[in-house]
């Protein structure tokens, strides 16, 4: 089995606890406004590899990974638009090195489609971009609705989340949202932590070398205070200890 790879980071320390090897997966059916990553969205783009090829390019770090407790984080794109693929390659880095494995998401799946890879995965990342549907839509081009069922389901099914929000101002930040993006996240078994992460810009200039136009390019980042207050909502919102980090 082969899958259409991105690229590969080796060292990365944001994706998942301790030092991770991070594969980028090739593809992607939403289309957020602020993604850092455009050139990932066309599943004919990139190059293939196998789970051996992959497990090559592991293995030289893999001491790394194992004294930073860290391990692999396979993201996008959308990985599970791959599923078999990586659920192929989770097995084999739990089998033959033991490692920790983190599938960073946002959702967009058929939850039938990931029962397998599921199982070898330890930590999934969850991405959830809006809990409006229309602003969902406004925002990625996609419903949320999927999204949200994929949270039940890992809810549903005793899997460990760190549910992700992207803080972008004039567009996920309103006080009502964050309430109910809390409330959700509340009722939800399984979430360890969640991060509020600040928009930015510093995907821009791929866009402009893919000829696509940025459509927020009027949006400055979040404020300290902004990013602070929008944390006390969605904590209000949650009514429950759980982490949330900026």
């Amino acid at each position: 089995m082969k899958g259409r790879i991105h690229s590969i980071e080796t060292f990365g320390t944001v994706d998942g606890p301790g030092i991770r090897f991070v594969l980028f997966m090739q593809g992607c059916a939403l289309r957020c406004r602020y993604c850092h990553n455009p050139d990932t969205w066309d599943t004919a783009c990139g190059k293939t590899m196998t789970v051996e090829e992959v497990l090559a390019e592991m293995e030289p770090y893999l001491n790394y990974y194992k004294l930073s407790g860290g391990g692999i984080t396979v993201t996008g794109g959308e990985p599970t638009l791959q599923a078999s693929f990586v659920a192929e390659l989770f097995q084999a880095c739990k089998e033959r090195f033991g490692v920790h494995t983190t599938l960073d998401s946002n959702g967009f799946c058929d939850t039938g489609h990931i029962e397998k890879l599921m199982k070898y995965t330890d930590l999934t990342l969850l991405d959830i971009k809006h809990m409006d549907d229309q602003k969902h839509i406004e925002l990625t081009f996609q419903s949320n609705e999927r999204t949200l069922k994929t949270s039940r389901y890992l809810s549903d099914h005793g899997h460990r989340m760190w549910i992700r929000h992207v803080l972008v101002p004039g567009w996920t930040d309103e006080q009502d949202d964050l309430i109910r993006l809390g409330q959700w996240i509340g009722s939800l078994n399984g979430v360890e932590k969640v991060e509020l992460l600040p928009y930015h810009q510093m995907g821009v200039y791929k866009w402009g070398q893919l000829g696509r136009p940025y459509t927020l390019g009027d949006v400055e980042p979040p404020a300290r205070e902004d990013v602070e207050r929008a944390r006390m909502w969605i904590e209000q919102g949650m009514n429950k200890p759980i982490s949330v980090t900026i």
